[in-house]
Order: C-alpha cells, then sequence, then structure tokens
C-alpha cells in the first residue's frame, strides 16, 4: 500500500521516531537533571526502572557506563574520545537547527523543497545533525542504555526519511526524483555507492528486513560500547597496594596514593574496618581524590554539599561539562596551588588535603582475582566510609563512615 493510502502509517513511525529521541535525549541528558534541583522528581520515576534493569544479570549491563566519567581520561584515545563527544553534541545541534530554520523558511515563504546549504549534498541533513548531538551526548553520559536508545532512533529515523521521500516523490515527481539521483540521503551520493548496493532503492522494507537492521544496528553500536568499556578499565590507573585496589582520578595523583595509602592502612582504626574484608570473592576498592572533588558524591554519600543537585549551579556546571570536558574533573584541586600563600596557614588548605573514600566490592559467587574485576558489571560496590589525610605529613585527619548508596541514594552511578 502506497504511503499516501496508509497515512496513519506515516503518523505512527513520526510519533514513535520523535518519542524516540526525547527518550534518548531525556536518558542522555541524565548528567544534567541529576544536577539540577529537580532530580528528586527525576528519579522518583527514572530510578525504578534503573533498579528493575540492575536486579538481573540479564539487564544489568544497560546500567553500566562504557567510558570514563569520573576520572579524568587516562590516555590520548580516551581523551579524544571525550572531546568528540562535546564536539559532535554542539555540531550535531547546529546542523539541526540550521537546517530546520531553514526548511520551515522555506514554507513560511512557499519556496518548495529545501535543496541548498546542507541539503545540495544529503536529503535529511536534519537527522544527520540529531544523531550526531545523540552520539554526543551518549559518550557524555555514557551508559549503556543510551547506546540502545541511539541504535532506535537511527533506525526510526531511517524508516521516517523513507517515508518522507516516497511522499515527495509523490507530489514533486520528477523534480525529486532528479535531487534524489544527484544527493545522498545521509552520506554524501560518492560515498554512498561504496556502501550501499542500491543507495536510490525505493522499495519499502519488511518487517523481517527491518528487524534485521535493527539486530545489526545493536551488534554494532553496543559491540563497539563493550569494545571501549574493555579497554577503558584494563587502562585504568588503578594499583594494588597492601590488598587494597586504589585508584586515583587523576594522573598526578597516581604517585601520591602510591605515597600515602600505606600510612592510611596502617592506621589502627582504618585496619580495624578492613580486617573482615579480604577473601576470593570480596575485594576492598579505594579511590585516592582531592578533597574537594566535585563528583565525590556520585562514589559514596560524604556530604550534603557533594549532593550537586543541592548546589543550584546548575547551568555553569553543565557549560563547563560540555565546552570544557575535564573542569569539573580538575577544576578547584588544581587552583589551590598556584595561589598558595606561604606560611602556616597553607597548611589547612583543600590542596594539602586527599579523601580516600573505601568501597566493598562482593563478587556475589564469582571469584575477584585482579583489581580489573572491581569493575565488572554483575560485582556489588559498597561504599564503607573515608579518611582525610594530609598531603605532606600522613597525618590522619578523620575517619567517618558513610550510609548505604551515593549522594544520589540507590541511583546507579558511574564507577571510573
Amino acid at each position: 500500500m502506497s504511503e499516501k493510502h496508509n497515512p496513519s502509517s506515516k503518523r505512527i513511525i513520526r510519533f514513535t521516531a520523535d518519542s524516540a529521541i526525547v527518550l534518548s535525549f531525556i536518558v542522555a541528558l541524565e548528567i544534567v537533571i541529576m544536577i539540577s534541583p529537580f532530580a528528586a522528581f527525576f528519579y522518583a520515576l527514572f530510578n525504578p526502572f534503573l533498579l528493575a534493569l540492575n536486579q538481573s544479570s540479564v539487564t544489568r549491563w544497560l546500567t553500566a557506563f562504557f567510558l570514563p566519567h569520573m576520572i579524568v581520561p587516562p590516555n590520548e584515545v580516551l581523551v579524544v574520545i571525550r572531546v568528540l563527544g562535546s564536539i559532535f553534541f554542539v555540531g550535531g545541534m547546529l546542523v539541526f537547527l540550521a537546517c530546520a530554520a531553514q526548511v520551515y523558511m522555506g514554507k513560511l515563504f512557499r519556496k518548495g523543497t529545501a535543496t541548498k546549504g546542507l541539503y545540495l549534498f544529503v536529503r535529511h541533513p536534519q537527522y544527520i545533525g540529531l544523531a550526531l548531538a545523540a552520539l554526543g551526548l551518549a559518550i557524555m553520559w555514557p551508559r549503556f542504555l543510551t547506546l540502545v536508545l541511539f541504535a532506535v532512533m537511527l533506525l526510526l529515523y531511517y524508516l521516517l526519511a523513507r517515508d518522507e521521500e516516497r511522499r515527495m516523490t509523490n507530489r514533486f515527481a520528477e523534480s525529486y526524483t532528479a535531487y534524489q539521483n544527484r544527493t545522498g540521503m545521509f552520506l554524501p551520493r560518492p560515498v554512498e555507492r561504496l556502501f550501499l548496493r542500491n543507495p536510490s532503492s525505493k522499495e519499502r522494507p519488511g518487517v523481517v528486513k527491518v528487524a534485521g537492521m535493527f539486530v545489526i544496528l545493536c551488534v554494532i553500536i553496543v559491540g563497539t560500547g563493550f569494545i571501549l568499556r574493555s579497554y577503558t578499565v584494563h587502562h585504568l590507573p588503578i594499583q594494588e597496594i597492601h590488598g587494597v585496589d586504589v585508584i586515583a582520578i587523576t594522573s598526578e595523583d597516581t604517585t601520591t596514593g602510591a605515597d600515602l595509602v600505606p600510612a592510611v592502612l596502617e592506621d589502627s582504626v582504618v585496619a580495624a574496618k578492613l580486617t573482615s574484608l579480604t577473601s576470593e570473592d570480596h575485594r576492598v576498592l579505594a579511590y585516592f581524590i582531592p578533597i574537594d572533588y566535585v563528583m565525590q558524591g556520585m562514589i559514596a554519600n560524604t556530604g550534603d554539599e557533594w549532593k550537586l543537585f543541592q548546589q543550584h549551579k546548575t547551568i555553569g556546571m553543565i557549560t563547563d561539562f560540555v565546552l570544557h570536558p575535564f573542569a569539573h574533573l580538575t577544576g578547584g584541586h588544581e587552583h589551590h596551588m598556584a595561589n598558595m600563600q606561604h606560611g602556616p596557614e597553607m597548611y589547612a588548605l583543600p590542596a594539602m588535603k586527599r579523601r580516600v573514600i573505601f568501597l566493598e566490592v562482593r563478587g556475589n559467587g564469582q571469584h575477584l582475582d585482579s583489581p580489573f574485576d572491581d569493575f565488572d558489571v554483575n560485582v556489588q560496590r559498597i561504599p564503607l566510609f573515608f579518611v582525610d589525610v594530609h598531603l605532606h605529613t600522613a597525618e590522619i585527619l578523620q575517619v567517618k563512615d558513610t550510609p548505604g548508596g551515593s549522594g544520589w541514594g540507590t541511583v546507579p552511578t558511574p564507577m571510573f
């Protein structure tokens, strides 16, 4: 049946595609919402869904992260990927907005089909812009769930583009066919010819073909996520110190952690707390962080000042997060050293202190043989307590237990 005889199918595809992009952006913009005053309302609806996924080993991977978010990317490859996330998001949104303005201005002034600007090269640059923006968001807030929604979005917008082209062909006939013959659908025509056997095919894809396309998309996109996750985990700056797996937020603190953590572990209070946590299916993971590390609330509930949704600085933090990808990880504590004054007061500055947050890692029946096993999708990580230590004197400043969960309660948060 032709598209003009079945308008309901087009409306269903349009509604589903628009819903997919909205849902994809909502999930990927979780980072925006979770540091806003609306976090409690958002997680009242979203967290039960995440927790339901987290209950089964079959679906738990959907809540996991596949790229660094809690630490500064430890090598150039991961740095480039994170920077590309911001570039894709900003560039994709600019492309989408520019093309949307062109299309709606054309409708307003009755100029007909848009064939100028980016439409000279491809027929659906708006969808390319949305896809780039969604990919950028998936890199910036890298839950596997965002990758699955990204695959759904790509498939639905491809089907919508095919339906739109059938409508345009019915309406403009030869002129639109000529336009199709000199442009590509999503890539410039010469490039599409390299990858597609018949890029101008007007054949309506059947259910089996659509299902096959979705499986292929998921295998490629989600498979790439698992490859990136494995690469990330095996390049984390983690070291085993006296039976404790220590990970530093910045590369500069990796050496400092190796020097200070042994003194922390020798403290009688700390040693007593850790005595019962060594077995084949238990490990101890310690985050070695600046005492004013802004993301520490995602590791454990270390105080209300690190529950970012209570800080009312959403716009500034998001701007930094997008345009300065690593400012939220390195900001603040780096600048204390530059502005430090000499004298006794310097020893009280945050730059002179480090915080070590201890977590118990439970294998739930599986042996944990390596520090890298701490970040397996199926292990359980339980915050225990944190220790504040002086950077130069190794003096223990405080030892404090933490409540269960993170600063966001039971919300699955990034762990690297």
